[in-house]
């Protein structure tokens, strides 16, 4: 707990441990802290959101490696993810600031830290975005299932299937923006339902198809391994085996949430760092759970699984409707909805976060408007806005459909986990290379270096592995026609390669002139000032000391000659 210690002068807010360690990083605590550790919790759990990577990405699964890929990806990634998301709680602890891993390795980098925090924070971004984009399209994929129930003729093939879903993309988009533009304890109180939903939405799916299917396949068939991938050959097992594990790697991403709300979160140095590790292990056991009761209710027969798997992202209400039908399938398919619109929700509350901090010291084009914040609901609006907007754009290449299988989604689960993974991997590499980091009140004692170097290791190894074709390409080249080698393409690689060549051009050409990492926002007394305005409501006041703050940090940036 935190103890709060007046502050000085008439009508000044009161400064709490938390506000206290703002100020020492440079910062006014302009968001509304009003998150204890179970929000933050919330935010972190809702983004890896089983019911959406665990149900969105199950085709994954099913294709490359079937059932034992999927059992145990839960297993070998849930275990590598959790060192990931052990080496960074032992990070925000120290530097608990919405900023997170840019912030962290600006900090941590024993030389060129503006050039670190610069890569990182891009990759965080993107990473970020891609997530929002691929979460909402699969909620709109999902949703356009779940209308076919009730009107058939709703189409889901061809352009005018893309078309529909696009739109319902957007509608969630839109409606995840407004969700976030009110107050954060809106968001937090939506967080707290989705943690119960997530948990006991597992439970009631897995109760019905554990018990109202007639056919329920047996407990070797959850270890047997399947390829519809198309790859063959010696080490075609192992390969495609690895390919599976996208479907755990993709879902258990995001929680550096927990971090990008801990300007928001009572005790954030011990929170945030708690909500990051139990938000991956919970999760990890909550989606086995899941997985193997969509699994034992796949019907029987290799026909009726091929078929299934080959639905692509429709592949859990496929099988879900196939085992129960009628009312009882409309429910569970509703129940992942509300899910994933849970998730969306929370990965936009993130993304807004991130770009508020990273605009805030100077680093996103007309980052004057971006990092501004509405002094009634002191949230980061504009911020908001500017991900939904990108998240549209991103999404808008799932107009590019191919008989179930989007290259869209495929390529931004990629961007999600490689552009996310990479964002969190530069700061525990610069730590443990920075003998002077001193630890935190959440810490791995004696086993940083253990847990950090093994995240490491791993990271690297998914990022080049999931770069990878999920198909053959030049098999399907001499199959097919050239325009279905454009769909099977795995496009992951080469967007994220094209996002570092970017951003390395943009830095060496430009930002290593003005980009310096963090910035101040003012002396102690300036911040004190700031919190004053936006707790008292003076409108006038806060925007008079914005555009001052906004001068101040342009100065740092741009230095007058």
């Amino acid at each position: 707990m935190t103890t709060d210690t007046p502050a000085s002068g008439s009508g000044t807010p009161a400064v709490n441990a938390d506000t206290q360690r703002l100020h020492e990083m440079g910062y006014a605590q302009e968001l509304n802290r009003k998150m204890g550790w179970f929000s933050n919790f919330a935010i972190s759990f809702s983004i890896i959101s089983i019911l959406a990577g665990g149900m969105t990405g199950f085709y994954l699964g099913l294709q490359a490696g079937g059932p034992r890929a999927i059992v145990l990806s839960w297993f070998v990634v849930g275990f590598f993810a959790l060192l990931v998301g052990m080496a960074m709680a032992e990070i925000v602890s120290v530097y608990p600031t919405a900023g997170g891993l840019y912030y962290w390795s600006a900090k941590l980098a024993r030389k060129n830290g503006p050039m670190w925090s610069w890569y990182t924070g891009w990759f965080n971004m993107i990473g970020q975005v891609g997530t929002i984009a691929s979460v909402d399209y699969a909620l709109a994929t999902f949703t356009g299932f779940f209308i076919t129930l009730y009107r058939p003729s709703f189409g889901l093939s061809g352009s005018n299937g893309a078309r529909n879903i696009f739109i319902i993309f957007c509608l969630y988009l839109i409606a995840h923006g407004l969700l976030n533009t009110f107050r954060v304890d809106l968001v937090a109180r939506l967080g707290d339902i989705s943690v119960w939903w997530h948990v006991v939405g597992v439970l009631i799916i897995f109760a019905f198809l554990f018990l109202v299917p007639s056919h329920h396949e047996s407990l070797s068939f959850m270890f047997k391994s399947k390829n519809l991938t198309g790859w063959s050959g010696p080490l075609a097992g192992i390969w495609v085996f690895g390919l599976g594990l996208l479907l755990a790697q993709y879902t258990i991403t995001g929680f550096d949430a927990s971090a990008h709300v801990s300007e928001e979160t009572h005790d954030a140095g011990r929170s945030a760092s708690v909500a990051i590790v139990r938000s991956i292990y919970i999760s990890a056991i909550a989606a086995l759970i899941l997985d193997v009761g969509l699994l034992r209710a796949i019907p029987g027969g290799d026909k009726a699984y091929s078929a299934i798997a080959l639905t692509g992202i429709n592949a859990s209400p496929a099988i879900i409707q196939a085992a129960i039908g009628g009312a009882g399938a409309k429910l569970l398919i509703f129940i992942a909805i509300v899910g994933q619109f849970f998730c969306g929700m929370a990965c936009v509350t993130a993304n807004s976060r991130m770009i508020y901090a990273f605009s805030r010291d100077g680093a996103v084009p007309g980052h004057k408007f971006w990092h501004r914040i509405n002094p009634r609901t002191r949230t980061p609006t504009n911020s908001v806005w500017l991900g939904v907007v990108l998240s549209a754009i991103v999404g808008a290449s799932s107009l590019i459909q191919n008989k179930g299988y989007s290259v869209a989604f495929f390529a931004m689960t990629g961007i999600c986990v490689v552009g996310l993974y990479i964002a969190y991997i530069i700061p525990v590499f610069l730590r443990l290379r920075n003998p002077d980091f001193e630890q935190g009140s959440w810490n791995l004692r004696g086993y940083s270096q253990l847990v950090g170097w093994t995240a490491v290791v791993w990271v690297v190894f998914i990022s080049i592995y999931f770069f990878s074709p999920f198909y053959p390409v030049l098999g399907y080249l001499r199959l097919h026609q050239y325009s279905l080698f454009v769909n099977n393409f795995n496009w992951a690689g080469p967007l994220i390669l094209l996002s570092f060549i970017v951003v390395t051009v943009w830095w060496f050409t430009s930002a290593k002139n003005w980009f310096k990492g963090p910035q101040v926002q003012g002396s102690k007394e300036e911040l004190i000032a700031i919190e004053r305005a936006l707790t008292s409501g003076d409108v006038s006041t806060f925007t008079k000391i914005e555009h001052e703050e906004e001068a101040r940090i342009d100065e740092q940036i741009h230095p007058r000659e």
